[in-house]
């Protein structure tokens, strides 16, 4: 800062409002302090500023891992979002979801010094009921059941609802699901909201089959639906489970829509080169991303963030769903 200084031919002070953004500071000599430093190779030193401010301009995500498609595609949305506000992320996975991980990852983060964290909690902890947080922490969470930190997500339900409605509508007497893994929040919501539409329309509500998210056991899913004389609609609680769904049923020659109709959920860029390319509802991964980085924002304003902010989802209709083979032979 001396050498800029003394180039430039203005005090270290000056020196220092330019690399601060001072407005104050005369144009001329803003742009003598620049050429200044841009000759000498000088750049502020972003540590020594973050700790006389108190400002890192980062923030922390902790996430339950990294090997569903919900959590990646979040996660990118998170820090496309922050680095458009001028923030970096710093990433701390975990490979256990329990309250001294939880903890662990809290204390990592206050070591590499973040302003805020976004928690993108997916599943419930395996040790505990509830989730205990450091109470400075600047928090918003994403894919919980929170109530003490605002929250934001995909409206999972909705979603859900859009899935069943189309295949009522068109013309099916019910719909069979295949859920994601009891632990999640997602797969959970998804579920009651199936059967929640189901029962409002007084319809039929089969029993739900379990997978794990990955098309090996939507596979497993598809080659017992393949069997059941009754199915002719499915709605899949993700895009993957849908993709070996739809290779069990071709295996075992059930042909969809033809035979059975089939909805995801997530809209992977995949899905429209399934074959038939796959019906499923869209989550906005994006939103999700300015909704947190926003969050984040207010609160390290001083505002104080509360409450569930959910992002809609859309239905996106392609070539796996169509009326029942019952329907089109009656018209």
């Amino acid at each position: 800062m001396a050498d800029v200084a003394q180039l430039a031919g203005v005090s270290s002070q000056t020196v220092s409002r330019v690399s601060n953004g001072d407005a104050a500071v005369v144009e001329a000599t803003r742009k003598r302090v620049l050429d200044a430093m841009k000759e000498l190779g000088y750049r502020p030193n972003s540590a020594a500023r973050a700790l006389k401010r108190g400002d890192f301009r980062a923030i922390g995500v902790i996430t339950m891992g990294l090997t569903s498609t919900g959590n990646i595609r979040t996660l990118d949305a998170i820090a496309g979002s922050a680095a458009r506000a001028g923030y970096a992320v710093t990433l701390i996975p975990l490979d256990a979801p329990t309250q001294e991980n939880v903890k662990g990852a809290f204390t990592r983060l206050d070591e590499l010094a973040v302003d805020a964290v976004v928690l993108i909690m997916e599943v419930h902890l395996l040790d505990t009921a509830a989730l205990t947080l450091p109470p400075h922490v600047k928090v918003v969470m994403v894919d919980s059941d929170a109530t003490d930190f605002p929250v934001v997500d995909t409206d999972q339900r909705q979603g859900a609802r859009a899935a069943v409605r189309h295949l009522l509508d068109l013309g099916h007497d019910t719909v069979w699901h295949v859920a994601g893994p009891e632990e999640s929040f997602a797969a959970g919501r998804r579920a009651e909201a199936w059967e929640e539409a189901l029962r409002a329309e007084g319809r039929a509500v089969p029993p739900a089959l379990r997978g794990d998210w990955t098309p090996q056991s939507g596979y497993e899913a598809g080659l017992r639906l393949a069997a059941e004389p009754g199915c002719t609609a499915v709605f899949v609680a993700n895009d993957q489970m849908a993709l070996g769904l739809l290779r069990a049923f071709h295996d075992r020659g059930v042909r969809v829509p033809e035979d059975v109709s089939v909805v995801g959920f997530d809209d992977i860029p995949e899905a429209a080169s399934f074959i038939p390319p796959l019906t499923t509802v869209h989550q906005d991964f994006a939103q999700v991303g300015e909704w947190c980085v926003d969050a984040i924002l207010r609160e390290l304003a001083g505002e104080t963030v509360t409450g569930v902010r959910l992002v809609p989802t859309t239905l996106v209709e392609r070539h796996s769903t169509a009326p029942p083979a019952s329907r089109v032979r009656d018209n």
